[in-house]
């Protein structure tokens, strides 16, 4: 029986499909006449997301479906898998957006990425769920306690390409609302200490 943090932790397998979620709505997000910089703060939010989550994968994951004998070959390609999307960021980081293969090579990425997926969400995750069933939660927080310490040296480029990935729109209306809830607060404050 698990300890409560760990019942409450999501499961391994929920956080890998979160991170799949997360990467392909940032591909989707990718328009070839998007501005240049919009695009440099896409590909870089795509980029960290991927090397941390191949990196934890690579720790956790795989070592956990390795001990239960499970999809060896499927687990033996993916390492593979995550140095072609290696070799492929690291070429996107030599490149600018106004580069002639930038696009082309995104949309290389995007491909990896989706075949990739493909494979874990419909094999290994699943199996995942049958054969680490009593193990998910407890792999799920040391997952999290581990890329907590991944992403904490790079939490300035996770929130300022986050930014800078918004589209406008988002953005304006983001700071509407905080306008908005501000203005509200304060006129709801005055209210009651004036009544």
């Amino acid at each position: 029986m698990g300890t409560m943090t760990e019942k409450l932790s999501p499961s391994i397998t929920n956080m890998i499909r979160m991170d799949h979620t997360h990467v392909l709505a940032t591909f989707h997000q990718y328009e070839a006449d998007t501005a240049p910089k919009t695009k440099q703060a896409l590909v870089n939010t795509i980029c960290v997301a991927l090397e941390i989550h191949a990196q934890l994968e690579e720790e956790i994951f795989y070592p956990a479906l390795r001990s239960v004998g499970r999809h060896r070959e499927t687990i033996d390609k993916s390492p593979g898998e995550h140095d072609e999307m290696r070799e492929l960021i690291e070429r996107l980081r030599a490149m600018r957006p106004s580069d002639t293969y930038y696009d082309d090579t995104v949309m290389q990425l995007m491909r990896t990425v989706m075949h990739h997926v493909a494979d874990e969400e419909t094999i290994l995750l699943p199996d995942a769920e049958v054969w680490l069933a009593d193990r998910l939660g407890e792999l799920g927080m040391e997952m999290t306690k581990r890329r907590l310490q991944l992403a904490a040296p790079r939490a300035g480029e996770i929130a300022y390409n986050t930014v800078r990935g918004m589209p406008t729109t988002s953005m304006l209306v983001a700071a509407g609302a905080v306008l908005a809830g501000t203005y509200l607060f304060k006129r709801s404050g005055r209210t009651r200490w004036q009544a």
